[in-house]
């Protein structure tokens, strides 16, 4: 039995108010990527930055490091003004509007911002016109001839997205004047065939224009020094290695730094009084410019690198700008900005087998996750469940409910809500004497080896894979609880009896310890379990690297009720066909009956290369299913590929025009 020997393992003391103090301790700084204040973020948006960073300020709070995490809107440039222009309105009214849209998202999405504020404010323009002029008198900008299209009857010279024509790759005849949407590639607007001002519709014509360039080539050797000390033990992920190693094999090039528009910081140069500021130049100013906007102690966070690590957030695609554009300007600046030491890019996340679009109404954007009836935290769990850390992931409205259903339902909420109602039910609730044996130890070896784990990937920033480790507690706990089945050693002699309390005791514990370790990941739920198990408030700041007996024998836990809701099939594929597409217009809260109608007329107009490669999907999907059913696979493994295959067939019959066969219910025997 040997309780003496175990105690070491599993300690019950009182927490102290004041918390243990971390030795050296550290200045974390975190941002995630400004977004673009002329539009909705997606739940890709969402993963990738926001949420991904907020994980990451929670667990560095708990580890009571000195912690800032910060956003803001990205408020300036050439997509602010297409955007006013399309509303009828100034660009700092458009700024306006969606600053409150992206701050609500956020709210609602529980994430936990210093501050989130945005670029469009004195200190951005101070900040900005700094670093320039220190970039102009060491000799980091370049002067130079662009040629560029300009709209006489404008009388401005068009910014590329303010040009539309025909594609010179492809034919498309709607291709932007940076990018064409059907094949993809990046174009010069010079090099459109038959190109129109968005604004007006005449044809413009190809001028030269001065434009200011950051002498990239003439920073590339301290940027390759710089990168030689930081990546090594550092926690930049892979794909941002690679893609800053990428650039710099093919040589770094001047970059445009201004550009012909009014809405941007000014450049304060004589000569170029009529530009501002390219938007990707002077955006990432507007992590110091936020900072600064929130404390005067600013420069302790930005010019301080011996002492702050900073964390940046971001997808892939913003790599370059962070990793090499900003890193050049603050090194050129040479006044000992702080840089990044550990930049952590996700990969994209998709939507079901394709891409979020909000004009073709595809995909789930943050204004109207809330409008489902699934909590945030919901949200928030799955979404870091897929989270696409080495490849590519896609949200899946049938997985989201396999994952609620039977990681949070079965699995999590059941192990927390039964060792609270063992408490309340067999001990009138309050926590029983523990008296611990040998097979009490393993659990305990196994609990915290999880939460070892835990703490060293978060530490590596490996958000998706410590989140397993919670749920590999909880599924420890509950085949704890089956094998020593307290429900029928509560009935029995003295020592089952007190079997039961050891049982419950420790059950109860882990419940408190996992409740500390779902903060970061699932906040609101977190404080729902310390709130019935009446965890000391203590304990809910500080998470240990040890696991300690937070709950000794004799404390009064709380009312204790379920934790999660079960997600039905008939919600799901409801909002599956709500969020598949051709809602374009609708509002934030569509009807069904105009989303439905919408759905069909998008479907049924469907040509036949569209059909032929839903019957291949079909065909394809039945094949897997078959092939499962042969291998006798897990249940719930075939009824996600069934569900797969069933919403395919339902596709493929919208776009042939054929009514939907309504499924047979099979009689349970």
């Amino acid at each position: 039995m040997g309780s003496d020997r175990t105690a070491a393992s599993f300690v019950c003391c009182p927490v102290l108010s004041s918390g243990p103090r971390q030795k050296g301790g550290r200045n974390v700084l975190i941002t995630s990527a400004l977004p673009y204040v002329n539009n909705v973020p997606h739940l890709g948006n969402i993963i990738g930055c926001v949420l991904s960073a907020d994980v990451f300020a929670r667990y560095s709070r708990l580890r009571q490091w000195n912690t800032l995490y910060l956003c803001g809107t990205d408020e300036y440039g050439t997509a602010t003004e297409t955007k006013a222009m399309e509303e009828g309105l100034t660009p700092q009214e458009i700024c306006d509007k969606f600053h409150v849209i992206h701050a609500d998202i956020y709210r609602w999405f529980n994430i936990s911002f210093d501050i989130f504020g945005r670029t469009t404010t004195p200190q951005q323009t101070e900040i900005t016109q700094d670093i320039f002029q220190r970039l102009w008198n060491r000799g980091f900008v370049l002067q130079d001839t662009v040629e560029q299209l300009r709209c006489e009857s404008c009388a401005r010279f068009l910014a590329d997205r303010f040009v539309e024509g025909v594609c010179p790759f492809c034919g498309y005849e709607e291709a932007r004047g940076d990018q064409c949407d059907k094949c993809g590639k990046l174009i010069n607007a010079i090099e459109l065939k038959n190109p129109q001002c968005k604004l007006c519709r005449s044809c413009p014509v190809v001028k030269s224009s001065q434009h200011l360039f950051l002498d990239l080539p003439k920073l590339e050797d301290r940027l390759e020094e710089w990168l030689g000390k930081t990546l090594p033990g550092s926690d930049w992920t892979p794909n941002a290695r690679f893609i800053i190693r990428s650039w710099l094999r093919d040589g770094l090039k001047p970059r445009c730094i201004t550009r012909d528009l009014k809405w941007g910081t000014p450049v304060p140069l004589e000569g170029f009084e009529n530009k501002v500021f390219y938007v990707w130049f002077d955006a990432t100013f507007g992590y110091l410019s936020i900072t600064a906007n929130y404390t005067d102690q600013w420069e302790k966070w930005w010019k301080n690198p011996e002492q702050v690590n900073l964390y940046q957030f971001m997808a892939k695609d913003n790599v370059p700008f962070h990793g090499l554009v900003f890193p050049c300007s603050a090194l050129g600046a040479e006044d000992n900005y702080t840089l990044v030491s550990h930049l952590i890019a996700t990969e994209y996340l998709n939507y079901e087998d394709g891409k979020f679009s909000k004009s073709r109404g595809v995909g789930v954007f943050g204004d109207m996750a809330q409008d489902t009836g699934i909590p945030a935290d919901i949200w928030r769990f799955y979404l870091l469940y897929i989270r696409p850390e080495g490849q590519d992931s896609a949200f899946s409205w049938t997985d989201m409910l396999l994952k609620n259903n039977s990681e949070l339902l079965n699995n999590l909420g059941n192990f927390i809500n039964r060792a609270g109602m063992f408490v309340s039910k067999f001990f009138g609730g309050y926590v029983p004497e523990m008296v611990l044996t040998s097979d009490d130890q393993r659990l305990l070896a196994h609990v915290t080896l999880e939460l070892h784990h835990y703490h060293q990937l978060l530490e590596k920033v490996r958000i998706r894979d410590a989140l397993r480790s919670i749920l590999t507690i909880s599924r420890h706990g509950n085949q704890y609880i089956q094998v020593n089945e307290p429900w029928k050693r509560i009935k029995g002699n003295e020592a089952d009896r007190q079997r039961a309390g050891t049982v419950t005791g420790l059950a109860v514990n882990i419940a408190a310890l996992l409740s500390i370790m779902l903060q970061p990941y699932m906040p609101t739920v977190s404080t729902t379990i310390a709130a019935q198990l009446q965890l000391p408030l203590p304990a809910c700041s500080i998470l240990s690297t040890d696991f300690l007996c937070t709950l000794p024998a004799g404390h009064q836990i709380g009312t204790v009720s379920p934790l999660f809701q079960k997600l039905e099939n008939d919600q799901i594929e409801s909002l599956k066909q709500r969020f598949g597409g051709g809602q374009a217009k609708a509002s934030r809260k569509p009807t069904d009956v105009e989303t439905v109608t919408t759905d069909v007329e998008t479907v049924t107009t469907a040509g036949p290369q569209q059909i032929k490669v839903l019957m291949d999907e079909v065909t394809k999907q039945g094949n897997i299913v078959r092939e499962l059913k042969a291998q006798k696979a897990d249940k719930n493994q075939v009824a996600a590929e069934v569900a797969k295959l069933l919403e395919l067939k339902k596709q493929l019959a919208l776009a042939e025009g054929k009514p939907l066969e309504t499924p047979k219910g099979k009689k349970k025997k």
